[in-house]
C-alpha cells in the first residue's frame, strides 16, 4: 500500500469512527464532563458532523483533529491510534484489526 493509499484509508477509518463511534473509544476530559451531560452530548454531535478540515488543522490529511466553539467554550478533539489492548501505539493505523481508535474531546485549555 502506498503512503497516499494509507493516508486515504486512515482518513476513511477516522471519519467512520468519528461519525459512528464504532471501532474505538470516546473519552471526554474532566473539563468537558464538568459542563454536564447535555454539553458533552452536544460536543459529540458537533464532532460527528465536523467537516472543516484545513491544511492548518489537518496537515497529514488523516482527519484526526479539529476544533470548534460551543456555548463560548473552545474545544479540541483528536483521534489517537492504539493497539488492541490500548497499551501501546498502533503499528499500523490503516489496519482496523490491529488498531483501536480513541477520540478525546477536551477544552482547549486542557490541551
Amino acid at each position: 500500500m502506498t503512503t497516499i493509499d494509507k493516508t486515504k484509508t486512515i482518513q476513511k477509518l477516522n471519519d467512520a469512527f468519528r461519525r459512528t463511534g464504532e471501532g474505538g473509544r470516546i473519552l471526554f476530559t474532566q473539563g468537558v464532563s464538568s459542563l454536564g451531560v447535555a454539553f458533552s452530548h452536544q460536543a459529540l454531535a458537533l464532532v460527528q458532523r465536523f467537516e472543516d478540515f484545513t491544511p492548518d488543522n489537518d496537515p497529514h490529511r488523516e482527519h484526526d483533529f479539529g476544533s470548534f466553539t460551543l456555548h463560548g467554550h473552545k474545544l479540541f478533539w483528536k483521534i489517537d491510534y492504539y493497539d488492541q489492548a490500548c497499551e501501546f501505539g498502533s503499528e499500523d493505523p490503516a489496519d482496523p484489526v490491529r488498531t483501536t481508535r480513541v477520540l478525546t474531546i477536551m477544552l482547549a485549555s486542557e490541551y
